[in-house]
């Protein structure tokens, strides 16, 4: 998130999408996003400003994300933005017989056999990583994500957001996961996309922890809780720091004080930027209302332990909204008495008290993917136990549909 002054809590808010560019007949991932971006800049790039949203490379060379140019104020609306800029895209890809299909991971992609890193500026950070961690994987080539960026101004207010964050973070997977396939197989994962990403750098166990941030509350605790062990766990494998401890950090949030936000990092892509908003909008109220001190006071909030957080979202990235949090304290914090309660119905508890930080639209489509379940759910019951080819470019063609029109994915009756 581009960062032109100091924002205060929820002043404004950043949001980044990825997406797979398929060819349009097989839906097999099509390595061309310098194709696109050199199109509409006439040049080899990174980037292209396209007013108020951004284009951008990613690691690998069949991802583009599209983000806010900078922060905005309100996100009412901005899904149509963000689609509009999906349209123009696509129109593009249609040149080279391709489009951008939707969802946190392409369900039969062989990375080990289809992956091409980024070959052009900023590539010498890539292979580096390429070289250390083998990104060769569904971990590293074979996840799109959508991420948010929420600003602080100073130590306090850091503290505030992180608390917040840290407690929210675990049950967000039971509304955003969609990504239950993997090598044309369900994976036994809802979220398999954050399963795998969370392997990533088993080498280096200081770069991810458990994903789940660190009990710290300010800059000088993050520096040496996190950024000083992953800088001195690093060293031996990039001994010209040439990685930057920001670009390193892989935790479900991470905090840049270089720019003054945090940005979380486990939702999964979804099929639609009507779908994403709503996810986006639901964990920024529910941030919001336990920064505000809605459910709890801060004390109570920095007690939580990252162990504990992670156990309940190691359930929800299996199980999305059918995991069951049997930490009555947890449940207890949101002010719901049940001792053992699905992650479903505690989003079902929460949604009354959202509805007064959402925008109506979103509200509207939050509390359908919440009745209905989230994506992944919908596509385990759209394929049903057909997991043929044909059947997957059948349904993944109905995601693409779901993206050009801009619309929720719903499994067809009968």
């Amino acid at each position: 998130m581009k960062r032109k002054k100091q924002y205060h809590l929820f002043e404004v808010t950043g949001v980044e999408l990825e997406y797979m560019i398929v060819d349009r007949n097989s839906l097999n991932v099509k390595p061309i996003c310098d194709d696109l971006l050199r199109q509409v800049t006439g040049i080899i790039t990174s980037d292209f400003e396209n007013g108020t949203i951004a284009w951008s490379n990613e690691l690998v060379n069949h991802v583009v994300e599209l983000k806010t140019n900078g922060p905005v104020q309100s996100r009412v609306g901005l899904h149509q933005v963000l689609h509009e800029n999906v349209l123009e895209i696509n129109q593009i890809l249609k040149g080279f017989n391709a489009m951008l299909l939707p969802g946190g991971a392409h369900p039969w992609m062989n990375p080990y056999r289809e992956t091409h890193l980024w070959p052009h500026k900023y590539h010498e950070i890539y292979h580096l990583y390429d070289r250390i961690f083998n990104c060769k994987g569904h971990g590293w080539s074979n996840l799109q994500s959508t991420h948010i960026n929420l600003p602080f101004s100073n130590n306090d207010e850091f503290k505030r957001l992180h608390a917040a964050i840290r407690l929210v973070l675990p049950i967000i997977p039971a509304i955003s996961a969609s990504t239950p396939f993997l090598d044309g197989q369900f994976t036994g994962y809802h979220d398999s996309r954050m399963e795998v990403y969370r392997h990533n750098q088993d080498k280096i166990p200081s770069i991810a922890g458990v994903i789940i941030p660190e009990a710290v509350f300010s800059k000088e605790e993050y520096h040496q809780q996190i950024f000083d062990p992953i800088v001195r766990d690093l060293k031996p494998f990039d001994p010209d720091g040439i990685l930057d401890k920001y670009f390193l950090n892989s935790r479900g949030a991470i905090a840049r004080f270089d720019r003054g936000a945090i940005e979380i990092r486990i939702i999964d892509n979804q099929e639609s930027p009507l779908a994403d908003m709503a996810v986006v909008d639901a964990v920024v109220a529910l941030i919001k209302l336990t920064a505000e001190g809605f459910f709890g006071p801060l004390d109570d909030q920095i007690k939580w332990n990252a162990s504990i957080l992670s156990e309940i979202f190691l359930e929800t990235i299996r199980e999305s909204d059918g995991a069951v949090i049997q930490h009555g304290a947890y449940s207890g914090f949101w002010g719901c008495q049940e001792k053992r309660i699905s992650a479903g119905d505690l989003w079902r508890f929460l949604l009354p008290y959202l509805k007064r930080e959402m925008d109506a639209e979103y509200y509207s489509v939050i509390s359908m993917i919440i009745h209905e379940g989230p994506l992944a759910r919908r596509l385990i019951a759209a394929m049903g136990n057909d997991y043929s080819q044909e059947h997957f470019r059948c349904i993944y063609s109905q995601l693409a549909q779901c993206l050009d029109q801009n619309r929720l994915f719903m499994v067809p009756c009968g």
